[in-house]
């Protein structure tokens, strides 16, 4: 024996994760986050692994029979040990109870293992005595990075939290356990938006576009403010674009009425002091949870929200935004990649029969039209977001198209600056499609309703 050491693993901690699975198919939405088939040392238990998931993400169940049948579709059923391997997994695992126990074992080794591989990168990059010092500093610093960007997978938190964090004060313990009143329809509170739609469907995706600086954020946190605050239901935020703390910075300026900078820098005078705490006491009551991890798969969104659905409920899906979301990387191109998801998504929306509502960006097609007013074909990837979608919400502002309000004022003599944000339903499955008009106020980052603003097509009534 030369004394080499074996890497970190610990293989009965991989069989009891499959035996696991093996024996209650639904623990996989508690693991599916943490750990992926790259973590098991073991090449047959991370193939095993890898068929688990591509059955949950079928939503197809996970047993026996059918991890078996897939990897005899994958003609990795031999390799693996057969049906006999299998039966062996079940056979020393006596509950499925300690499967998290057992994930995080398998998640901390490979960490491990991966250090280990770093180190020796690293030292590979010290023997080439690279003149520059800098560059190869910059290139070890990059390795280690790579792990720890790996390893950041946060969860949905209550909004709570993250306002206890920033104002360093209790703030009331609200948004509690417990499965609270049944809502059959969720309310955006925006009259001429609930009218057209009859408020969000339970099971519907419904799609929020717009070019940049629209203000297709600042619609979708608004609608989660109103449905988690007016109607108490409960609302889960994934936002990969924006921290959890600067949403939350925009959501207490939109409901404090304080200007976001003089929130985020604390130059608030006493009176608006006052009003910022009111709407942190507001907020913090509301069943909002927000999930602000920059890296997320489809398969991670699904685990996340089961858990929350198990824990008290789930009434309303909210994604920031839809282009951010990473593929599984299987597919040739992104428009394969963008078809998966939306389908994922509104696989989600019907399994948890929610209404998921997901921002996305729009080409820049929309740009070169002598209209700039989006339509269908403006959604990026829009083959697969249009068809899959229930609804299809498109925000336009036309002062954002204007460099300044004198530019703007000379293109439209005599009309009131600025324009009402325009919100167009361009497509609705169940019902009629039109525009509604809200009032945009920049400085909180929030629309609102003004008078008369429906000026297309007939609404259906709530």
């Amino acid at each position: 024996m030369n004394g080499e050491k074996l890497p970190p693993r610990d293989t009965d901690a991989e069989e009891a994760v499959i035996g696991s699975l093996l024996i209650d198919g639904a623990a996989i939405y508690k693991i599916a986050v943490l750990v992926k088939p790259s973590d098991f040392y073991s090449d047959r238990n991370s193939q095993i692994y890898e068929a688990c998931l591509s059955l949950y993400q079928r939503s197809e169940a996970i047993n026996q029979i059918t991890v078996a049948q897939e990897l005899d579709r994958q003609d990795k059923l031999e390799a693996c040990g057969g049906s006999a391997y299998l039966s062996h997994l079940i056979s020393i695992v006596p509950t499925s109870l300690d499967i998290e126990h057992y994930a995080q074992i398998v998640y901390r080794l490979s960490i491990m293992r991966r250090l280990i591989d770093a180190s020796n990168r690293i030292a590979a990059i010290g023997y080439e005595a690279d003149p520059d010092v800098d560059a190869s500093i910059s290139r070890a610093e990059e390795v280690l990075f790579k792990i720890r960007q790996g390893q950041d997978t946060r969860d949905l938190i209550p909004i709570r939290q993250v306002l206890d964090k920033y104002f360093e004060a209790t703030v009331p313990d609200a948004a509690t356990e417990g499965q609270p009143e049944y809502i059959p329809y969720i309310k955006s509170s925006f009259t001429g938006l609930d009218d057209f739609l009859s408020g969000f469907q339970r099971s519907d995706l419904i799609i929020a576009a717009g070019r940049p600086s629209m203000g297709k954020t600042s619609l979708v946190l608004n609608i989660a403010r109103n449905a988690a605050v007016e109607q108490g239901a409960c609302v889960a935020i994934f936002s990969l674009e924006m921290s959890r703390e600067s949403l939350v910075l925009r959501l207490l300026s939109s409901e404090s009425g304080v200007n976001l900078s003089r929130v985020r820098f604390g130059l608030h005078g006493e009176a608006e002091e006052r009003k910022v705490m009111d709407a942190t006491g507001i907020l913090a009551e509301a069943p909002i949870y927000i999930d602000d991890s920059p890296q997320l798969r489809v398969v991670e969104i699904r685990s996340k929200l089961r858990q929350l659905y198990h824990d008290r409920g789930v009434d309303l899906v909210i994604i920031d935004y839809l282009q951010l979301i990473q593929g599984e990387g299987k597919r040739e191109n992104r428009v394969q990649e963008i078809s998966y998801i939306t389908r994922y998504l509104k696989g989600i929306a019907r399994e948890l029969n929610v209404p998921v509502i997901a921002a996305s960006q729009l080409s820049r097609a929309v740009e070169w039209r002598t209209s700039h007013r989006p339509q269908l074909s403006d959604l990026r990837e829009s083959g697969s977001i249009e068809q899959d979608a229930d609804v299809v919400l498109f925000i336009y502002r036309d002062e954002v198209r204007y460099s300044s309000q004198q530019e703007w004022e000379a293109e439209h003599p005599g009309e009131k600056y600025p324009p009402p944000a325009e919100v167009i339903i361009a497509k609705h499955r169940n019902g009629p499609t039109g525009q509604i008009n809200l009032r945009f106020v920049p400085r909180l980052a929030k629309f609102e309703n003004i008078p008369e603003n429906i000026t297309s097509a007939e609404p259906s009534l709530l």
